[in-house]
């Protein structure tokens, strides 16, 4: 190659080279072509029907250029990122892409199978703010947000806060106020419209969605005791706890919170200046893992530059949520009626003072249920003696049965009556104690499955006192029993089972009476044996205790002594006979029943 050609071929590569370098495209280009193609693919696949939802996180919104002049305009491009908020007892999970909550860990507690506890993910939630301006909608979770910090940690003591920005306009911005103490469950969180109250043209409405997933060993009692609750007025509600329900609040009266609910911990959100409407769904999903999805649609008032709001991410722990405020402890199920009052003024108190003595619960079960059976135990000894004078009169009860035959019942009552009356009996003396006892009784049955403290605590060969011990797993679905079958269930039943027989011994029961009596235990087996060892275990000490009870009364109890009495009571005239209203008033039925047979 002479000379001349090799100075030709360097100087065409040189050209090459410099050609490419000089045109190559900037990063800026690059991006900005990738959206053009994106959006194109996007259109031809939407075209076709094949077309995919574009993550946030992996790639920009595709926005039409008209768009990125208009409201918001700067906001509408950008990339997710991740803020985190922490304190002692929450970690937050703040996305950038709609300002939104996207995560929370509960990091002082643990899955039933020890994983951390995440109240509700990204992907399975949604926090929108839908805004009016100028006749379109604008929705925050399109919307790029930047934050003031790129993470906030709070320490014991302390608070701070971060702020999550979208520009609007010219002096003009949306903003997302999180504020975070260095200890506790509640995550401040304010809407502030700097110089865009007259932008909107209609009341802002919030949608907040989510997907529990299971946090508990028994699904089944998470789908039991979880649903939407709300405060309407004074009044705390709830749906969705039987079945899928839709509920529209708030016409007359403002909704001051809501309430997304499991088992043991709460998602609540709480508007200061209420919610002027509310709506609210829950809805039981069939897939594994699923306890239930919340929508819940919230109106807030018009005309605001504020909107001062707060959530509470927490467990339902009474004495927590109580010292929250705005009624939240009624999230926890005490039962309806005077069950609810036996539990809040009397059974809780007890517990918490028990409580600090640091026994373990299975300890405090134990010496909760002897002061209540103490308290109880001159009800006990009224209903054991009346029993046993129904027991003493029983033989002179069968020989007027024998006497008037059973052809009457009516005549054959009014002299049971005659005979209640001479002797100064009460038949119902054995029946109103027990009755009055039952409430109390009752209301242990809601108090111990919402006892959040028996949570994950271990007692004997029970591993968890708030859920079933299942000390055999059949590994297949049994009807009436389940798939297992819990060994304090069963000592509760049988024990039950010999309190019944040495009742029906004192009361001297006969007939169908007899054998109801042992019928209730079983039943009691199929629906007990899925609920809380800790509410089991309790039946099975009351019935023990009332054992220990009965054999005390029965040492100051004569038999022959009653009967003594009882014939000492037939000598006295009819004047000086005591007779209750519930006998006058059988004793004159029983005349009109009479009355009304023909006569033979």
């Amino acid at each position: 190659m002479d000379r001349n050609t090799f100075t030709g071929f360097f100087l065409i590569l040189v050209i090459l080279f410099g050609a490419t370098y000089l045109m190559k495209p900037s990063e800026e280009e690059i991006k900005r072509e990738k959206i053009v193609q994106d959006s194109i693919k996007h259109a031809q696949e939407t075209k076709l029907g094949r077309a995919k939802p574009v993550q946030a996180a992996t790639a920009p919104a595709v926005v039409d250029s008209n768009l990125l002049k208009g409201p918001f305009g700067s906001a509408r491009v950008g990339k997710a990122q991740t803020v985190v908020l922490e304190n002692e007892d929450l970690k937050v999970n703040i996305s950038t892409k709609g300002g939104r909550v996207e995560s929370v860990e509960l990091k002082k507690f643990k899955t039933y199978d020890q994983k951390p506890l995440v109240l509700f993910t990204g992907e399975e939630s949604n926090f929108n703010l839908a805004l009016k301006v100028n006749g379109s909608t604008v929705n925050t979770r399109d919307l790029f947000f930047t934050p003031s910090s790129p993470a906030l940690k709070v320490t014991q003591k302390d608070s701070s806060s971060v702020t999550f920005t979208a520009n609007y306009g010219a002096n003009q911005a949306l903003q997302y106020v999180y504020s975070l103490k260095g200890e506790g469950f509640k995550l401040g969180f304010d809407i502030i419209s700097n110089g865009l109250d007259q932008a909107f043209t209609a009341a802002p409405v919030l949608n907040w969605d989510a997907v529990l997933r299971q946090k508990e060993k028994d699904i089944k009692s998470e789908h039991r005791y979880s649903g939407a609750y709300y405060q309407l007025g004074e009044e705390v509600e709830r749906i969705g706890l039987t079945k899928d329900e839709k509920k529209d609040l708030g016409e007359e009266e403002k909704v001051k919170w809501v309430s997304f609910k499991q088992h043991f911990f709460s998602n609540v959100l709480i508007a200061k200046d209420g919610f002027d409407k509310a709506s609210l769904a829950v809805t039981t999903s069939a897939e594994p893992g699923v306890v239930k999805s919340f929508t819940a649609t919230l109106t807030l008032p018009a005309k605001r530059t504020s909107y001062p709001m707060e959530f509470y991410f927490g467990p339902n722990r009474y004495n927590t949520l109580k010292v929250q405020g705005n009624n939240l402890e009624k999230l926890i199920d005490l039962g309806w009626g005077p069950l609810k009052w036996v539990n809040r003024f009397a059974v809780i108190p007890i517990f918490n003072t028990l409580e600090k003595f640091n026994w373990g619960y299975g300890l405090i079960i134990l010496v909760l249920t002897l002061i209540l059976k103490l308290v109880l135990s001159p009800l006990t000894y009224k209903s054991y003696l009346s029993m046993a004078k129904m027991r003493v009169l029983k033989p002179e009860m069968d020989e007027i049965k024998t006497k008037v035959g059973e052809d009457n019942p009516t005549l054959l009552q009014q002299e049971y009556l005659k005979l209640y009356k001479k002797a100064g009996v009460n038949p119902l003396g054995g029946c109103i104690p027990m009755l009055l006892q039952m409430p109390i009784v009752m209301a242990f049955f809601f108090f111990f499955p919402n006892l959040f403290e028996l949570r994950g605590e271990s007692f004997l060969w029970m591993k968890d006192l708030s859920t079933y011990d299942s000390f055999i797993n059949f590994g297949f679905e049994i009807p009436f029993l389940g798939d297992h079958l819990s060994l304090m269930c069963i000592l509760m039943t049988i024990s039950t089972l010999i309190y019944t027989y040495f009742n029906n011994q004192t009361s001297g029961a006969t007939g169908q009476m007899k054998y109801i009596g042992y019928i209730t235990p079983i039943i009691f087996l199929g629906v007990l044996n899925s609920y809380p060892a800790g509410l089991n275990y309790y039946y099975f000490l009351a019935n023990m205790l009332t054992f220990g009870q009965q054999f005390l009364i029965r040492q100051f109890v004569n038999d022959n002594k009653i009967h003594a009495q009882i014939q000492e009571n037939k000598k006295k005239p009819e004047g000086e006979k005591k007779q209750s209203s519930f006998q006058r008033r059988m004793e004159e039925y029983m005349r009109q029943q009479q009355a009304k047979q023909p006569k033979k």
